[in-house]
């Protein structure tokens, strides 16, 4: 079943091939923090030490979203969809318990169960960082915890419920870039939803970690790209030389956006890898089509049930026959 007509299907093969094809498909995106998230580690905020620019070499310490502060939010908000629907095997799917092995979450995404099995993730995510530097980036709030009076005190006494906490502001930007490997045209609509409608990242997100995904680019390619951390020192430059980095004053998103669509042109231009980029006004129409399937619930029941059907004969062809294998070599080597 074909779904898009902007992009041609040569980027996108018929089922799951079960070794690497050389067929990449990166999706190029900003994420905007819009309320005061929490990318944490043990209490303290993630943060590296690294260079500006490329042309700027002053060493400065950024923010970091580190790979599974992205990807987990993103393959949980797919297989909320895959249970909302009832396509697959929802019902016994448990994540990080125990694995179906069977739906476009588990096959694209990967999974791990000891002795029972694993598949490597088709979707790649590495570390972003904030264009802004750590110290223009974060704040320090003060937390407490009231009685039901509203107030820190009762009978006389005054509660010890107080706490500090670093949060990350409001529109800082992370660029960062997806890429999924070998996609099919079912399971390359499958990430991009995810990475659309995914709206909270981070610690604490009932509460907060409110982030949008701006996507400025999708780049098919037969390899990998440029790293986060080059193209976020590339906009660094271009906003550095255009004066458009005024601390404390939050990065004008319009700025950041025509930064990171043009950084990335120049960055691919400077690749030895053939490659197809869409960026920019190019991409419109791509959105526009997406954004139609997607949005339309028996198209986007569709894309679900068509990504479902690719995983599970790829878990069918693949892992069960090296599940039965394995089970025999175990059988007969008692």
């Amino acid at each position: 079943m074909t779904f898009l007509k902007t992009v041609d299907s040569q980027f996108f093969h018929q089922d799951i091939p079960a070794k690497p094809m050389g067929k990449y498909a990166h999706f190029i995106t900003i994420r905007i923090t819009e309320s005061y998230p929490l990318f944490q580690t043990d209490g303290e905020l993630n943060k590296a030490r690294v260079r500006a620019g490329i042309v700027q070499k002053e060493t400065i310490s950024r923010l970091a979203m580190f790979k599974r502060k992205q990807s987990t939010p993103e393959r949980l908000t797919g297989r909320e969809l895959l249970r909302n629907y009832k396509i697959g095997d929802w019902e016994t799917c448990d994540y990080n318990v125990n694995f179906s092995k069977t739906t476009p979450d588990c096959i694209l995404y990967g999974f791990a169960i000891g002795d029972a099995g694993s598949e490597k993730s088709k979707v790649v995510v590495d570390t972003a960082f904030s264009i802004t530097p750590f110290d223009e980036s974060h704040f320090n709030f003060t937390l407490n915890a009231p009685f039901e009076n509203g107030t820190m005190s009762r009978n006389g006494e005054v509660t010890s419920r107080i706490n500090s906490q670093d949060h990350i502001l409001p529109q800082v930007f992370f660029p960062s870039i997806i890429t999924l490997k070998d996609p099919t045209e079912a399971g390359f609509l499958y990430v991009f939803n995810n990475i659309l409608r995914t709206r909270h990242y981070g610690a604490q997100t009932t509460r907060t970690g409110r982030v949008r995904n701006e996507l400025i680019g999708v780049i098919f390619a037969d390899g990998e790209i440029v790293s986060n951390l080059r193209w976020t020192q590339k906009i660094y430059d271009l906003m550095k030389q255009a004066d458009q980095i005024h601390p404390p004053d939050p990065l004008n998103e319009d700025d950041v956006i025509a930064a990171a669509s043009q950084g990335m042109i120049e960055l691919m231009a400077q690749e030895y890898i053939p490659h197809t980029d869409f960026i920019g006004e190019s991409l419109l129409p791509i959105l526009a089509e997406v954004k139609s399937i997607t949005s339309n619930e028996t198209q986007l029941i569709a894309m679900l049930t068509q990504a479902n059907a690719e995983s599970s004969a790829y878990a069918e062809k693949y892992i069960a026959k090296a599940s039965s294998k394995t089970k025999k070599s175990t059988t007969k080597s008692k």
